[in-house]
């Protein structure tokens, strides 16, 4: 498959060029020009700040997301490898004012190593810094081994709700038992029907039959739980919702909140046509749903894939959900002040 890229060694950088050109109000580079921050910083006022470092090439998840009400910074790594110790430090010291920060980590090897390494050097230099894994895909590792899972598009629950209420100037340690709970409350499920070509190799990702669906492929094309024929949407929805009320049950009257993300290659009218299958099944379990997310957020380039995230959220992860943010990517939710 064709891409368009000025060259290999220049993809990430040529992409942030252009990122805080086109939104110099809201995002402006680093010290380091790997590091995507806010260009007006509260977090040397008071405010914990939070960010997240990460392989590029997921667009628009998490670069897009840095603005007021979610991220104070990304630290962007190369093409699905995430970014160095040494740099997520840089991009902690950059942010990070007496209130501390907390970095959030998606699971997956090289994030958590590189960014545990980061936070441990951060507070050997006297800076207040929590590491905060986010976990949610039930197809990497089996119930009960929650914190074995894979980071998914869930995580984004996390991003929203934590910036949202680190705004309203919640404490370091409020914020971080925040996080715990979402993602406590939170499991994901994904499902591929046609590979994205790896820019860095033109190569598919993976192989699958013309008449298969995989289940539970993982953001960068890892296997999940196996495969099963292609059939009508429904029953490709009913399956997964049957596999996600089993991990996590979730009690007739409980408000939930529905993401359904698309990786790249789906379209809004297959997103759509699974959001009305997923509101289906849990109208007939009287389990309301509101203020949904629909759109692909986090991406695997041109995959043709989905997932489905379940969150039940207290009242107060409800607000933090709803409420206003500034960002150049993430979609105003239904329901919040600026709906």
């Amino acid at each position: 498959m064709k891409k368009l890229f000025n060259s290999k060694e220049t993809m990430a950088d040529d992409m942030i060029d252009g990122f805080v050109a086109a939104y110099p109000d809201i995002v402006t580079r680093g010290k380091n020009p790997r590091i995507v921050r806010r260009t007006r910083l509260k977090t040397k006022e008071g405010k914990v700040a939070l960010l997240i470092g990460n392989g590029c090439g997921h667009e628009p998840i998490a670069m897009g997301f840095v603005g007021e009400g979610l991220l104070d910074a990304n630290v962007v790594g190369d093409v699905f490898a995430a970014p160095s110790q040494d740099l997520i430090l840089e991009g902690i010291e950059e942010v990070t004012g007496e209130a501390g920060a907390v970095l959030l980590i998606s699971r997956h090897e090289g994030d958590v190593i590189n960014g545990n390494a980061a936070a441990m050097m951060a507070q050997d230099d006297g800076l207040n810094v929590k590491p905060l894994l986010m976990y949610d895909d039930i197809s990497s590792a089996p119930k009960g081994q929650e914190d074995e899972r894979r980071g998914a598009a869930g995580t984004m629950f996390i991003y929203k709700v934590l910036g949202a209420a680190a705004e309203t100037g919640m404490s370091l340690d409020e914020l971080y038992a925040l996080g715990e709970d979402v993602r406590s409350r939170t499991r994901t499920l994904g499902a591929a029907v046609t590979p994205g070509v790896s820019p860095l190799t033109g190569e598919s990702m993976f192989t699958l039959p013309d008449d298969e669906v995989f289940i539970g492929m993982g953001v960068h094309g890892e296997p999940g739980v196996g495969r099963r024929k292609i059939g009508p949407v429904n029953e490709l929805v009913s399956f997964m919702m049957d596999e996600l009320l089993a991990d996590r049950e979730i009690a007739t009257g409980t408000p939930t909140l529905v993401l359904v993300n698309g990786s790249g290659g789906t379209t809004q009218m297959e997103l759509l046509t699974i959001y009305r299958e997923v509101a289906a099944i849990l109208d007939s379990k009287g389990i309301p749903h509101l203020s949904p997310m629909v759109g692909s957020f986090s991406t695997t380039q041109e995959t043709g894939a989905f997932s489905i995230s379940l969150f039940t959220p207290t009242q107060e992860m409800l607000a933090f959900w709803q409420a206003d943010q500034r960002t150049p990517n993430f979609p105003n939710i239904y329901g919040g002040k600026g709906s």
